[in-house]
């Protein structure tokens, strides 16, 4: 497994714009695909973006056009980068990384992915 830490989180107005980050550490990170999920209280674990080893990322139907998906293998650092976002966008969001190496299909369940994060929270006021 890959140790994960989130980080960027915070509160912000409806319109506004987070980045968030996540620093792995453990085993080589530029191998697997990288995932980010979401829960809001009450409901279930919910995909936001994944980025296969190589080929074109996704995302969830929600945030397409919104946020974007990247990484710098230098660091062992993807990003979530978070645009006009909205009051439903309230989540702790979730970094993981997929239990495959060099997958190049994305991957949208949770059971895709042997490590996550601690989470970060994300608030949006309207």
């Amino acid at each position: 497994q890959v140790q994960l830490l989130e980080s960027g989180g915070g509160l912000v107005q409806a319109g506004a714009s987070l980045r968030l980050s996540c620093v792995a550490s453990g085993r080589s990170f530029s191998a697997y695909p990288m995932g980010w999920f979401r829960q809001a209280p009450g409901q279930e674990r919910e995909f936001v973006a994944a980025m296969p080893w190589t080929g074109r990322s996704a995302y969830g139907d929600s945030v397409k056009g919104r946020f974007t998906i990247s990484r710098d293998n230098a660091k062992n650092t993807v990003y979530l980068q978070m645009n006009s976002l909205r009051p439903e966008d309230t989540a702790v969001y979730y970094c993981a990384a997929e239990r495959v190496r060099f997958s190049t299909t994305v991957k949208v369940t949770p059971a895709e992915y042997d490590s996550w994060g601690q989470g970060t929270q994300v608030t949006v006021s309207a």
